[in-house]
């Protein structure tokens, strides 16, 4: 069975991912989990310059998956590159590094530090975060600023460009739309939905920011109908995310029109679920006789009411 895949000429040994901000850099799992099993690491977010992010409490449970707000906190670009790229140069999969930044400026600054990395096989682009040169709103949110992200991080690269949307708009697909014309070669959906908490003993927010990004499976059937709503909408490759935890949950994604799925909240209760979701993957297209993943791949088989779905998109 085929089951690697090839984007801007980069070859993916498969189509199954690890989620950005749920894994690390990589290194730190790499005695857990055998990551030459993965198609590739999505990298913790980077920015240019090193950030604490939020105050605790950032993390909160919830019934069927968990709050984040976490800040975007990480080492900086300067240090992932002395210290976290070494780690990972005797490793098979693909390292994909995530870009957040407060300004055009800064996405740019990174992008451009790490591109001559040759162990930096391609971008995504975390659209979610706060421009801070306009009061703190997502970037994200934008049509604009997704198009000029988008535009101004294509001139600058050659390797394969993945914009991460955010599902806190009413129409994702205008924004797929909007990167696909810009050069991004693949989109990832969904990042998080905003979500909050409630200490009832308290009565104050479990979280310090009040609200956060919620993830898990309480988000599956949402991010599997913006997976499907952007698949009609644009032809690049969409990375399918959202409450995948088991091979069935990625077998939903794919007929729904991803062609690549990430594993990111499961990771935090079985390091290992993504190598799991590719050996149970691999199993259910022996055992259906088929020979590429990329079948199942839009292969939805819908009756008239797709019509009345796409109605309200």
């Amino acid at each position: 069975m085929t089951e690697s895949f090839n984007l801007r000429g980069v070859r993916f040994n498969n189509r199954v991912f690890v989620a950005s901000g749920t894994f690390g850099y990589g290194n730190e799992v790499s005695e857990l989990v055998d990551l030459d099993k993965l198609g590739g690491i999505m990298t913790k977010s980077l920015s240019l310059k090193p950030r604490d992010g939020n105050p605790p409490a950032r993390v909160a449970e919830t019934s069927a998956g968990m709050l984040n707000s976490i800040g975007l906190a990480n080492i900086g670009v300067q240090k992932f590159i002395e210290e976290k790229i070494p780690t990972l140069d005797g490793v098979a999969c693909a390292v994909i590094a995530n870009i957040a930044a407060s300004s055009v400026e800064e996405y740019c600054s990174v992008l451009e530090a790490l591109d001559p990395q040759k162990r930096v096989d391609g971008f995504e682009i975390n659209v979610s975060c706060p421009n801070v040169k306009e009061g703190g709103l997502s970037f994200g949110t934008d049509l604009s600023m997704v198009s000029l992200i988008t535009k101004e991080l294509r001139k600058r690269t050659r390797k394969p460009l993945i914009m991460k949307l955010t599902p806190n708009v009413s129409h994702i697909s205008e924004f797929a739309r909007a990167a696909e014309a810009e050069g991004a070669d693949a989109v990832s959906v969904i990042n998080t939905l905003i979500g909050m908490a409630v200490n009832i003993h308290t009565r104050k927010p479990k979280l310090s920011t009040v609200t956060g990004g919620l993830s898990g499976p309480a988000i599956k059937p949402i991010a599997l109908a913006k997976v499907f709503e952007t698949y009609k909408a644009v032809k690049i490759p969409i990375f399918g995310i959202g409450g995948i935890s088991t091979w069935e949950d990625a077998i939903e994604f794919f007929l729904a029109g991803a062609s690549a799925v990430q594993v990111g909240t499961a990771n935090f209760v079985n390091p290992n679920a993504a190598v799991e979701l590719k050996e149970g993957l691999a199993r259910y297209c022996e055992t259906h006789l088929i020979n590429d993943v990329s079948q199942l791949v839009g292969a939805m088989i819908a009756d008239g009411s797709v019509s009345v779905i796409q109605s309200w998109l």
